[in-house]
């Protein structure tokens, strides 16, 4: 991670440069006017991630400088949640003088939720053993009894401990309705829990007054899938990565939603799948016929890379397609192809990345008729 100026008096003027380069980038695509999500100003990152340095006796969370690799010592970190920054300093503590705990640690990883659940990952250069499980019990014991809810987890070489599990479960707020969310250790997942609720409630917005069935790709831990349910009959999920899949089981049981089936595979696969290039025994063993949905709107939420060309015109045979894009350069480049059939009708900023050069953007297009 790298080393942050957080500073909220400087919060208006770099959300305004944001605006301003988002709109010009876009320009040429004669979008209207673009809705501006804001990001608390201090602890609105849910996780974090500290290199542990050792010099005698102390201890300490560093970060470096990514161009100077220069160290800084951390001792608070107000990107992160109230609830990181409240465990930062005793954890260190609580470690401290433990030589089981600290011998060869070499990194500590936070995950929180804005429903109060902790989630560490301490990282050693070393083999874990029974000893280290024992003095992890109490470390984690001795930290819930102070009043935090958390879990601990030992990795070092091809090892992984879980004292208990390893995920928390995120309560998300969409509209006047919570949502229940599967968030496994090293699984992606949405950084700036505030500004993924405005998120949630844009798309929901969007896809108001909805009819037929909603087709999603890339769709994680069915963040959005979940959300989107209540607007379409229902709703064919896609996505790759084993583990968020399996969250994305887990939530749609955990909120009790009947109209959402998840299948695990790409969405290159899956194009060719809808294309009847080629057929895919996991769909058959799914017992998802494609024919039977009526998919008018699709959603996508791409990595970095964007769509490739092939998924590009894939999307472009349904009426609506609702885009959020982690990369503005790549969501151009699919624009470049995308607004041939199709015109944007909304174009918003998440600030999900405050006092960085990132921006979060989506976009509704409606086929030109």
């Amino acid at each position: 991670m790298a080393t942050l100026d957080v500073n909220p008096e400087h919060y208006s003027a770099q959300l305004a440069e944001k605006i301003t380069r988002l709109t010009e980038m876009f320009q040429p695509y004669h979008v209207p006017k673009l809705e501006v999500f804001e990001s608390p100003k201090l602890y609105y990152r849910m996780r974090a991630e500290f290199r542990v340095w050792h010099e005698g006796d102390e201890m300490y969370y560093v970060m470096f400088n990514p161009t100077t690799r220069e160290k800084y010592r951390v001792n608070q970190f107000p990107a992160a949640s109230r609830l990181i920054n409240d465990l930062m300093p005793l954890l260190i503590e609580a470690m401290q003088g433990n030589k089981t705990l600290r011998h060869k640690l070499f990194q500590v990883d936070f995950l929180s939720t804005l429903s109060g659940e902790l989630l560490v990952s301490l990282i050693y250069h070393r083999q874990l053993d029974e000893a280290w499980t024992s003095e992890a019990k109490k470390l984690k014991q001795r930290l819930n009894d102070e009043g935090f809810n958390l879990n601990v987890i030992g990795r070092a070489r091809k090892m992984k401990i879980v004292l208990d599990r390893d995920y928390v479960v995120e309560k998300l707020h969409v509209n006047d309705k919570a949502y229940l969310y599967q968030q496994v250790e090293n699984s992606f997942t949405q950084p700036n829990g505030k500004v993924a609720e405005k998120m949630l409630e844009w798309a929901v917005d969007c896809t108001q007054e909805s009819q037929g069935d909603l087709l999603e790709l890339y769709c994680g831990n069915g963040n959005f899938s979940l959300a989107l349910a209540q607007n379409f009959d229902r709703v064919l999920a896609t996505e790759l990565a084993k583990p968020s899949v399996e969250s994305a089981q887990y939530n749609i049981a955990a909120n009790h939603i009947d109209n959402v089936q998840i299948i695990r595979m790409s969405a290159e696969d899956f194009t060719q799948a809808m294309e009847g290039k080629r057929e895919f025994n996991r769909l058959q063993e799914a017992g998802i016929a494609l024919k039977s949905y009526r998919c008018n709107t699709i959603f996508v939420d791409p990595p970095r890379a964007g769509m490739d060309i092939d998924t590009c015109k894939m999307v472009q045979g349904y009426e609506r397609i609702l885009y959020i894009s982690c990369n503005p350069e790549t969501l151009k480049e699919n624009l470049d192809i995308l607004s041939t059939t199709h015109n944007i009708t909304r174009f918003a900023l998440f600030d999900q990345f405050p006092y960085t050069h990132h921006i979060e953007a989506g976009v509704m297009l409606e086929l030109i008729k």
